[in-house]
């Protein structure tokens, strides 16, 4: 029997999973499980990180090594803005040419672009079936493949399928091709992880390293070249996930909107006067950025403001 606890589980099933999708997801991420996002994103920005070409670049770069909490709030809230306001409103495409702009400074592989794209998708999906509150409907998760496939339109990544298994097969394939260990993997991950842990008293930092290790399956684990977090932080955490979603269970629908940022995001304090779209983002590359990272030519650059002319949209 329905409750008012599935309110919005209600008003998700009314809609439309393809022509509705952006309000599906925004009910899912701002109402249903901004907590859970909010971790599942942080944990697929590090599967990201353990495929060489990727962390290669990001260590190049030397912006995890110098500024990895406003390069971690750059990402939230440029994703945020796109989950509230939408990819097509004004703050929308304004997000979108910032990302476009510091994506368009680089010699990305297509490939490396579609699979972190894959990671926004299907790692949330794959969080909330196991650690949610209930798990995602149909509706969400087809909602979600065609939210970030319109943005990755609007990204201007080529050969994004159409159908939300085939997408799903190619994270899979690459993940098996890509996934292996590399100094820069290490580095990238070690970044982040000890970002995470600077959030929390010293004293607790051991725990909270231990704690991210056991978040991490084997794979990962290798290609970053982790040791494994001892057996009982991994029952503890997953423990934890398990009471936190029988106690979330019996909360009331949540009535106000919550993404993933708020005021207290530490590079942007006080939303939404604390920052414009255009605020965000990385400087230029550094002068002594390797050749071979430095993208030959803008004439491939996408522009968010214009109507995708994708044959497969």
């Amino acid at each position: 029997m329905l409750t008012d606890r599935d309110r919005w589980t209600r008003r998700i099933l009314e809609l439309d999973p393809v022509a509705d999708h952006h309000e599906i997801y925004r009910i899912s991420a701002g109402y249903e499980f901004p907590w859970d996002y909010r971790r599942a994103l942080e944990f697929a920005l590090f599967r990201t990180y353990c495929v060489p070409t990727i962390s290669a670049l990001l260590a190049a770069t030397g912006e995890f090594r110098d500024r990895p909490q406003k390069r971690y709030d750059d990402t939230a809230l440029l994703m945020g803005e796109l989950t509230a306001v939408g990819y097509d409103s004004a703050r929308g495409r304004d997000a979108l040419r910032v990302i476009n702009q510091m994506h368009g400074r680089y010699a990305i592989d297509n490939d490396d672009m579609r699979y972190v794209l894959c990671t926004f998708i299907y790692d949330p999906i794959d969080w909330i079936n196991a650690h949610g509150w209930r798990r995602l409907t149909d509706h969400e998760a087809i909602a979600a493949f065609h939210f970030y496939r319109e943005v990755g339109i609007r990204m201007g990544i080529r050969d994004i399928p159409t159908d939300f298994d085939e997408l799903r097969a190619f994270k899979r394939e690459y993940e098996k091709t890509n996934f292996r260990f590399a100094e820069s993997n290490r580095r990238i991950g070690t970044y982040t992880m000890e970002m995470l842990a600077g959030w929390f008293p010293a004293p607790l930092r051991p725990l909270v390293r231990a704690g991210v290790r056991s978040m991490l399956d084997e794979t990962m684990l290798n290609a970053f070249g982790f040791r494994p977090a001892p057996a009982w932080m991994s029952r503890a955490a997953t423990g934890s996930l398990r009471a936190r979603s029988a106690v979330v269970r019996r909360l009331p629908a949540r009535r106000r909107i919550k993404f993933a940022w708020d005021p207290r995001t530490r590079t942007y304090p006080g939303y939404p006067e604390g920052y414009q779209p255009r605020d965000l983002g990385a400087p230029p590359p550094p002068d002594t950025l390797d050749e071979k990272w430095k993208k030959r030519t803008h004439a491939a650059h996408h522009d968010p403001g214009r109507t995708p002319s994708d044959p497969d949209r």
